[in-house]
């Protein structure tokens, strides 16, 4: 009996570590080893990095989720490997194949020499490849047509030959191919995407080609035939109609051409709407790219008709419900309010798929969309955490929920958030709204930046450069207060702010009123660590349990973060690096050295000078809330 009982407590824990491996278990190989790890340091070991940036990939790692550069999806595999702009060179290894669940890869602004490895082709789940700005040389791979769902696919700016492959005409889930400036030949297949772009190959664009390469071509956008049903018959047969009175009536090639041209252009526009015409006849497979395109009629029925027991947070960009769909998922709805519908719907789509494409592991994934004749809506997954400012002033039996541990995780998570969104998404992305409200915490209590891109989807349709001002008083930065006009130094001015919420427990906008202080937070940081008095910032609730040394820190960073000028702000990759402790006496010491006296006396000497000051009526909204 003590044979048996000792034989199935053995089976017992092995089971049990077994669980307890999840997701990791799902990468080894027979022998134990990690595949991917593997993968990933082969990669590696063919690239040159001057700086470092793959410094904590490790071969003896298990899971190498938590590298730099690196994010992979809930089921442990590695999704993204993104090193745009780190100075890399050497090569590109075939062994990329080996990562078997990556979406996306991005490597562009870099020196990687040597040709495009064909092994690429064997990446199904690809739907991002941006290898612009690099030296490769050789033809493009055939293989790359094998690629069923690629969306983008930048190979501009290197140093290819050969022809453009007949197999990309085979990818019909394409919106945008890059392939200018190289040195490609031949003729060129006929690619089904919206955006192909070949400008700078002399071979192909020379004066004398017959090539147009100076006009980028749209394409209609490629639905499955499904989608068209409610829409398309008739416009089927005005297509065949018109085709027909092209051909019969016209006098030369170049009448017939401008017909065809003209039929085109409205079938495509025809093609280009995708509202929900008929729910009864909707079909939820349908994807528009690697975005899910759900349903009016689903949405509404997953949020209870959009009831107010649902509601997670309102904000300026609208309102936002929990939702359960039918398979179970548990979903954040954003349903947009004040859409203008005649910005156009080919605008929204390509907004929403800009917002798509930034894929990593501190920002917050865009599942899908809805558009109708009167809605927009957006889907992202479900923070079961909330956000940062719901939970600041949460405890569980006496202790605050967010202890300084996680306060610091979360502004490392949030600044690797805004690092990726200003220097490696191309374009680069602008949040304009920084604040404790928007980051959001995901089940690990990990920073996720949400709402990113919204104030760009919605103010695309603003014919001046300068906008009305979108954000929160107290988080907005001076210059943005007083023209209007925005640029990533705004939000590194919101960042700061943020970190001195983590720091005081507090919310900027409720400053004056929470602790019965005059002006605003900043003013009142700014003032107490001049006097020393670092002690009297940090949220009473933390109870002294806080590293000091951390904490003189992470305020100089938040003070660097908020200088009036917005020229002597850092960047989020030098704000990053300062966390991480390198940099910052210098930065500091620099900083100081700023502080001469006013060239002009009329300038505010406080953050609330400038508010008081600001020629703009601005309305101190909350835009969004907790998910």
């Amino acid at each position: 009996m003590k044979i048996e009982r000792k034989r199935m407590q053995i089976i017992t824990l092995g089971l049990f570590f077994l669980i307890s491996l999840g997701a990791v278990c799902a990468t080894l190989s027979p022998t134990g080893v990690n595949y991917e790890v593997v993968a990933l340091m082969t990669i590696k070991n063919g690239l040159k990095d001057p700086y470092n940036v793959l410094e904590n990939w490790d071969i003896n790692a298990v899971d190498p989720c938590s590298w730099r550069m690196i994010t992979c999806s809930t089921d442990g595999y590695v999704s993204s490997l993104g090193l745009p702009s780190q100075s890399l060179s050497g090569m590109l290894s075939p062994a990329i194949r080996n990562l078997t669940k990556l979406e996306s890869v991005l490597l562009q602004n870099n020196a990687i020499s040597g040709s495009i490895p064909p092994e690429l082709g064997k990446l199904e789940m690809l739907q991002t490849l941006d290898l612009s700005n690099n030296s490769f040389t050789g033809t493009i791979p055939s293989s790359l047509g094998d690629l069923k769902i690629l969306n983008y696919l930048r190979l501009n700016n290197n140093s290819l030959t050969g022809p453009c492959p007949e197999s990309l005409s085979k990818i019909e889930s394409l919106t945008l191919v890059d392939l200018s400036f190289n040195n490609l030949s031949g003729s060129l297949p006929k690619i089904s995407t919206r955006t192909f772009k070949i400008i700078g190959n002399p071979l192909i664009c020379g004066t004398s080609s017959s090539t147009n390469c100076s006009v980028v071509s749209p394409e209609p956008l490629s639905f499955p035939p499904d989608t068209l049903r409610a829409q398309s018959k008739s416009g089927r047969k005005n297509h065949r109609a018109a085709v027909a009175i092209g051909v019969g009536c016209s006098a030369s090639l170049l009448t017939l051409a401008v017909i065809m041209l003209g039929v085109w252009w409205c079938y495509g526009r025809r093609r280009q709407i995708f509202f929900d015409v008929n729910a009864e006849q909707y079909d939820p497979e349908i994807c528009l790219g690697h975005l899910k395109r759900y349903s009016f009629k689903e949405l509404r029925s997953a949020t209870g008709h959009f009831s107010t027991k649902n509601i997670l947070g309102r904000g300026g960009f609208g309102i936002v419900y929990k939702g359960i769909l039918s398979d179970g998922t548990i979903v954040a709805v954003k349903r947009l309010k004040d859409y203008n519908i005649t910005a156009g719907e080919i605008q929204f789509q390509t907004e929403v798929e800009t917002i798509s494409l930034a894929v990593h592991r501190n920002l917050l994934r865009l599942c899908g969309f809805c558009s109708t004749e009167n809605e927009r809506l957006l889907v992202y997954p479900y923070m079961s955490n909330g956000s940062v400012a719901s939970r600041l002033k949460d405890h569980n039996h006496g202790r605050p929920v967010l202890d300084w541990s996680r306060r610091r995780r979360i502004a490392l998570g949030t600044a690797r958030g805004l690092l990726y969104l200003h220097e490696q998404c191309d374009p680069k992305i602008i949040h304009r709204d920084v604040k404790a409200a928007n980051i959001l915490l995901d089940e690990d209590f990990e920073a996720v930046v949400g709402d990113f891109g919204l104030a760009k989807l919605l103010d695309h349709r603003d014919s001046h450069v300068t906008t009305a001002v979108r954000g929160t008083v107290g988080h907005i930065a001076p210059e943005y207060l007083c023209t209007g006009q925005s640029s990533e130094k705004t939000d590194v001015f919101g960042y700061g702010i943020l970190l001195l919420e983590l720091i005081t427990g507090e919310k900027a906008l409720d400053f004056g009123r929470a602790s019965n202080q005059k002006g605003v937070m900043l003013d009142w940081v700014k003032k107490l660590h001049n006097e020393g008095k670092l002690n009297q910032l940090v949220d009473k609730d933390l109870k002294n349990n806080y590293d000091r040394m951390e904490l003189a820190e992470m305020a100089q960073v938040a003070l660097l973060c908020t200088q009036f000028n917005p020229s002597h702000r850092p960047k989020m990759s030098e704000v990053l690096r300062m966390l991480e402790g390198d940099g910052l006496a210098d930065k500091w010491e620099a900083s100081q050295r700023n502080e001469t006296p006013r060239s002009r006396s009329s300038e505010p000497q406080r953050y609330s000078d400038y508010i008081e000051e600001s020629s703009l009526v601005v309305e101190a909204m909350e835009l969004s809330g907790p998910r």
